[in-house]
């Protein structure tokens, strides 16, 4: 179980740039074993860069959560276990042509990635902690 951010962290955290955050984010998700996304009663909340249809994900509740807000405040976090990443969402993401945009916060955007490469960053953190 991951422990609640307190204020002083997510302040810190949201200060880092978006290559900071996308290293936080891996980090952060093979610790507690789990990634967070939005959804409604639709499914995943999605975001349209101009090139790419996008899943949004964040390292712990507290983000997404902040991230539910205005249009998407009817939305709620919900976390998907590491394993479950692997086997399911990194496949269907590809299959489905979508991206990954990793860690956005308000008022800035997060890196957009493909969910090979963070599946390959996930599971080289993951080694590394062995």
């Amino acid at each position: 179980m991951s422990t609640p951010l307190d204020a002083t962290a997510i302040e810190t955290i949201q200060g880092f740039d978006a290559e900071k955050r996308y290293k936080h984010l891996v980090k952060e998700v093979v610790a507690n074993r789990k990634i967070w996304i939005l959804i409604d009663e639709h499914g995943c909340v999605m975001l349209n860069t101009d090139d790419e249809d996008c899943v949004p994900v964040w390292p712990n509740k507290e983000f997404a959560e902040a991230w539910a807000t205005g249009e998407w405040d009817n939305c709620k976090a919900e976390s998907i276990s590491l394993n479950k990443w692997h086997s399911r969402w990194t496949h269907g993401l590809e299959d489905d042509e979508l991206a990954i945009v990793v860690f956005p916060i308000q008022d800035q955007e997060g890196l957009v990635i493909y969910p090979d490469e963070l599946d390959y960053e996930l599971k080289n953190q993951a080694k590394k902690q062995r």
